[in-house]
This record gives structure tokens, sequence and C-alpha cells, in this order.
């Protein structure tokens, strides 16, 4: 059964291919492949930590896009590799959705990113590698529907309304909602977020997340300030994350980046289900990427970094702990399989 349906994408691919159109035409489908392997070393106090050292595969998705009508569009990401934990296959999709354009508005209903801020969330798993304590722990893929309006070319506001990523089996009546702005101004682009998050029946979590992003010729700064808080604790500065990457982009091919990330949570309080209170970890590293093949339908990536962690974690389920270090590399690729257009 596997190998008739390979081979069917297979022909089907090759009769596609003489239908690529002009760049002017919409799509109705473009259906491809993101897969990313890598090798991996782990390390805890210079000790090998064997059952996390060796060949991982890390990622392999499925991805459809396209436009129904000129206002009509959708979007689906099958993660495969992923594990159905509420034994359902909507557990390993990460989104699928369809997006309704009324002029300056957009409507948008079904599974979706959780609209929380900062560039550190917003890029996708498959091209991160050491990340925060608080990327390691939120859920950030549910469903719910949500309304964007642009009022600038360069400025967009969204509200979203979505369940919890804090629900549970036995409770799934929790829900999120969160107001998104992003701006987009030429040397600065921003991604901020106010989230309100029920993560126990009638209790919420606030979240104001601050994504900054600055480019100046070849050099790219981001940074992302996150302050958690709920009703019976200190608003400001108790429970937060900060996250920073700087990136140099000597050629198109090549990316040489350094990163850190902070995570502290002194709150006190239990509201915080993704940096656990007594939590304060710290986390530099950096590494390359070389992308000999990059283009519309076909992209390859190889990459090499390195980062250590220190600090405490009260989560010791976490990858990162102290004295933690873990090499990385690996390759990416991105193959398109199907294309029709309308």
């Amino acid at each position: 059964m596997r190998r008739a349906i390979c081979t069917a994408l297979i022909a089907l691919s090759i009769l596609c291919s003489k239908a690529q159109a002009n760049d002017n035409e919409e799509s109705l489908l473009t259906l491809r492949l993101e897969t990313r392997l890598d090798y991996q070393r782990h390390w805890l106090d210079g000790t090998t930590v064997k059952e996390n050292t060796g060949f991982e595969g890390k990622f392999i998705n499925i991805r459809a896009d396209g436009n129904i009508t000129d206002n009509l569009s959708y979007s689906w990401r099958q993660r495969l590799n992923k594990e159905h934990s509420d034994r359902t296959f909507f557990d390993a999709t990460d989104w699928v959705y369809l997006n309704y354009n009324i002029g300056q508005w957009s409507i948008a209903g079904g599974k979706q990113v959780v609209a929380i801020g900062g560039w550190e969330y917003d890029r996708a798993p498959i091209d991160l590698y050491g990340c925060s304590v608080f990327w390691n722990n939120i859920p950030c893929y549910e469903i719910g529907a949500s309304a964007g309006y642009s009022f600038t070319e360069s400025d967009k506001l969204t509200f979203q309304f979505c369940e919890s990523p804090f629900y549970t089996r036995d409770n799934r009546d929790m829900y999120s909602y969160n107001l998104l702005w992003n701006g987009n101004h030429g040397w600065f682009n921003a991604i901020y977020s106010i989230n309100m998050i029920e993560y126990l029946p009638g209790r919420f979590i606030n979240y104001i997340a601050l994504g900054n992003k600055f480019t100046v010729d070849k050099v790219t700064l981001e940074l992302d300030l996150m302050n958690r808080a709920s009703r019976r604790q200190t608003f400001l500065l108790k429970d937060i994350s900060i996250m920073g990457e700087v990136s140099f982009r000597p050629t198109e091919k090549w990316n040489i980046f350094g990163k850190m990330t902070y995570d502290v949570n002194r709150s006190g309080s239990d509201a915080d289900m993704c940096v656990l209170p007594g939590t304060e970890m710290k986390m530099i590293g950096g590494g390359l990427e070389f992308s000999p093949l990059k283009n519309r339908s076909h992209a390859l990536r190889f990459h090499a970094n390195l980062f250590y962690s220190w600090g405490k974690n009260a989560n010791d389920a976490d990858l990162m702990q102290n004295k933690t270090t873990i090499f990385d590399i690996g390759v990416k690729w991105n193959m398109n399989l199907l294309s029709f257009k309308r």
C-alpha cells in the first residue's frame, strides 16, 4: 500500500511539473515535503546522555497550501513523526484552517498557531535549534477562530479566540483570548501580543510578549521580551523570559548566528505551566547554516550548532538542565511534490 501511494505521488509530481504556470497565477494546491535529519550529542555535567545521543529524525512534515478563490485560502501542515497523545489524528496536525479576506479584514477558522508574540515562538520548529524553557513547554497549535484588520499596509491587528494550550483530556472547556500586532517597518519588525490564557478552569495567566527584530544591512537582531503573571502574584518582572539571537549573512547561502535565552520564575505561583516556579535557567550558543540550494520548489540546508545551559530548572523532564551541552549537526530539505494552478 505504501509503495502504491509513493508511486502515485511521484507520477503525479512528474505530470504536474509540466503544469507550472507563471508567477502571476494563483495556486489551487501546492503540496510540499519538509524533513530534517540530525546527529546530536548530549552531555550533562560532562557525562554523555546516551539515550539522547546519536542520529535522529527530527521532523518530517507534509504541508498543503492553496487559494480556492481570490479571497478564500487554506493551509494544512501534518507532522508525520509526532506522537498522538490524545489518540487523535489532530494531535499531529500543526494547523489546518481556512482564511477569508474581505478588503482590510481577514477571518480564519480551524486549528491555528496560538497568537503569542515573539520571534523565537513565531519561527517554524524545523528551523530552530537551542530554545528557551518557555518555547520547549508551550503547546502552540489549537483549534479556534481569528479576525484580523490591516489598518495600514505595514500593520495588522489580530484577535483570536481558541482552546487553551493547557486544556486536559478531562476538561477541554478552557480557552485563550489573544490580541496580536504584526508590524513591518523596514529595519524594524514587531510581533507583540497580550494574552489571557486559562490554565485551570476559571483561572487565567496573562502574557505580555514583545518580539522585536532589527535589521541593518547583513546583520539581524531578534530580541523577545515576555512577562507572565496571574492574579495572585506581582505582575511585572517576577516571571519572565528573554530570548536574543543575532545573525550575520555574508552571502545568501551562509548564515552565522549566536543566541542566548534567560527564563526565570520567582512568582511563587503555580499559574505558569511552562516555566515552573523556582526556575532560573540561562543558555548561550551559536552555529552556522549553509544553503547551497534555495528556490521556489526545492531547498537544501546544512547546519551545525552548539549550546550550553546552566542554572536551575524546576522541571526535571526538560532537555535544558544545569551544565547541559548540546552539539547538533544535520540537514534539512524541502521538496515540492505537487502543484496545481487554478
